[in-house]
């Protein structure tokens, strides 16, 4: 290579990514500026530093902090319950073993304040935008929950979407409790998968 012949990585310039991906891009980014820094950290001009983007970019996103914070919000959960129904899809398993496994994860999750998504919605408590959402993120675990259990029910599907409207409404209240210490996780797992277990009529085999 001659002195001004410039290098193979020097002429490589990097794949512009579409808005889906730079969408994606940044709310990675702004998760992990909750989880290492606070959610008090997310701001748009952090983010547009931390992305590496111009902060005109983050704001065609998501407009305001407000909306960055209902954007991850929302993108928090519906990541963590794909990820979730895919892998309790995934296999065969019994309906008692499918119980446990949708009660342990429930309660894990919806009980564990500490992790990115609690942090988030704190940082959001008191607003309107975010009550629509929670109910949102509800009936998206309803649909979870009826995907996860339709194969071990006989039941209708609009029989099944009712009783895991109330399950899921169970689930919240079991872990609003363990939150409190009024029992353990434990208690609370096998309290909830009982209930599952007992609102379904399994197939005749």
């Amino acid at each position: 290579m001659t002195e001004h012949e410039p290098s193979t990585a020097r002429r490589r310039t990097p794949r512009r990514l579409s808005k889906a991906e730079r969408r994606r891009h940044l709310l990675e980014t702004a998760l992990a500026i909750v989880r290492e820094e606070g959610a008090d950290r997310l701001t748009l001009g952090h983010l547009a530093a931390r992305a590496e983007v111009s902060k005109p970019v983050a704001y065609d996103h998501f407009g305001t902090r407000s909306g960055l914070l209902i954007d991850l919000y929302r993108w928090i959960d519906t990541e963590r319950v794909n990820m979730f129904r895919d892998g309790l899809n995934a296999g065969r398993r019994t309906f008692a073993e499918t119980a446990g496994i949708l009660a342990a994860a429930y309660v894990a999750c919806a009980g564990n304040t500490g992790d990115e998504f609690y942090a988030v919605g704190a940082a959001l408590a008191g607003s309107a935008e975010k009550a629509e959402v929670y109910q949102e993120l509800l009936d998206q675990n309803v649909q979870m929950f009826v995907s996860v259990l339709e194969p071990h029910t006989a039941v209708t599907r609009p029989e099944l979407e009712r009783c895991c409207v109330g399950l899921v409404g169970a689930g919240e209240a079991l872990s609003a409790a363990l939150v409190h210490g009024k029992f353990t996780e434990d208690e609370a797992v096998q309290s909830f998968a009982s209930l599952i277990r007992g609102s379904l009529p399994t197939p005749s085999r």
